[in-house]
C-alpha cells in the first residue's frame, strides 16, 4: 500500500518537472507576444484619473482572466478535432488588431470629431466619464482576447506531442503568467508618479535623494506613457503582421533577405489600411442608407 502511494508521488513529481521544463520553453516561445501584450494594455490602461486607475486594472485583469477561461478549452478542443479552425480564428482577430493599429495612425494623421473640442463645452459629466471607462475597459478586454489567443496557440504548439494532461498544466500555467505578469508591470507603470510623491514626501528635508528620485518617476510618466501608446500601436501591427506571415502559407519566405520585423510591420500595416477602407466604405454605405 505504501509502495503503491510513493510510486503515485513520484509519477506527480516527475509530472510537475515535465511541466515546469515546458512551461519555461513555452514561455520563452511566446515572450515576444508578451512584451506587446504589455505594451498595448499599458497604453489602454493609462488616461484615467489617479484613483480609477488600479479599479480599472483590476476591471481589464479580470476580463483578461475570463477571456483565458474560454479560450483555453476551446484551443484544446479545435487543436484536437479542427485544426484548421485555429488558424483561421488568428487570421481573423490578426485582422482586428492591424485594423485597430491603422485607425490609430489614422486618427493622429487625419482630423477627425474627436480631435477638436470647442473651448466653451461644458465638461463632462461623472455618467459621461463612467461610460468611457466603461467603453475603455472593454475595448482593452477585446484587444486581450485577441492577443491572448495568439499567447495560448502558441504555448500549445510547443506541447502538441505531449499527453493531454501535460498540454493542459503548461499551457494554463503560461496563461496565468501572461495575466499576472502582465497586468502586475502595467500597474507598476500606471503607479509611477504616485510612487514618485510618496518618495517626494517621504522626507521633510528638500533635494534630498527620495525628492531627485521621486520627481524623476512623476516627471518620467508622461513620456512613459506616450511612449508607450506608439509602442502600442507599433506592437499591434507587429502582431498582426506576425499571424500572417506565419499562418498564410503564400506569405513565407516572402523577401527572404529583407528583416522579418519589417516584413510582419509592412503586411500588418497594408492590412490594417485594407480593413479601415473597408469599414469605413461599408460605414458610408449604411449612412446614406
Amino acid at each position: 500500500m505504501a509502495s503503491g502511494f510513493f510510486a503515485v508521488l513520484d509519477d506527480v513529481a516527475a509530472l510537475l518537472d515535465d511541466v515546469a521544463a515546458m512551461s519555461k520553453i513555452a514561455t520563452k516561445k511566446t515572450a515576444g507576444i508578451l512584451g506587446d501584450d504589455l505594451a498595448v494594455n499599458a497604453e489602454k490602461a493609462s488616461g484615467f484619473v489617479s484613483k480609477r486607475e488600479l479599479p480599472v486594472l483590476w476591471a481589464i485583469s479580470k476580463g483578461s482572466l475570463l477571456n483565458k477561461i474560454i479560450i483555453l478549452p476551446i484551443a484544446f478542443l479545435l487543436s484536437a478535432f479542427l485544426p484548421w479552425a485555429v488558424t483561421l480564428v488568428l487570421v481573423l482577430g490578426g485582422l482586428y488588431l492591424a485594423f485597430e493599429g491603422a485607425e490609430k495612425i489614422y486618427e493622429f494623421f487625419v482630423p477627425h470629431a474627436k480631435a477638436h473640442i470647442p473651448a466653451q463645452a461644458e465638461a463632462p459629466s461623472k455618467s459621461d466619464i463612467l461610460e468611457l471607462e466603461k467603453a475603455k475597459i472593454k475595448s482593452a478586454i477585446v484587444t486581450d482576447f485577441i492577443l491572448s489567443v495568439e499567447i495560448v496557440i502558441i504555448a500549445l504548439g510547443t506541447v502538441l506531442d505531449q499527453p493531454l494532461a501535460t498540454q493542459i498544466a503548461v499551457v494554463s500555467v503560461v496563461a496565468l503568467i501572461a495575466t499576472v505578469g502582465v497586468y502586475g508591470i502595467v500597474a507598476l507603470i500606471v503607479r509611477m508618479d504616485e510612487f514618485g510623491a510618496s518618495l517626494i514626501n517621504l522626507t521633510e528635508s528638500d533635494n534630498s535623494i527620495s525628492d531627485y528620485i521621486g520627481r524623476f518617476f512623476v516627471n518620467a510618466l508622461p513620456k512613459v506613457i506616450k511612449a508607450l501608446s506608439v509602442i502600442g500601436t507599433i506592437a499591434l501591427l507587429l502582431v498582426a503582421g506576425g499571424i500572417f506571415v506565419h499562418n498564410l502559407d503564400f506569405l513565407h519566405g516572402i523577401f527572404p533577405t529583407i528583416p522579418s520585423i519589417i516584413i510582419e510591420f509592412v503586411v500588418g500595416l497594408l492590412a490594417g489600411f485594407l480593413m479601415l477602407l473597408l469599414y469605413k466604405g461599408v460605414k458610408k454605405v449604411f449612412k446614406k442608407k
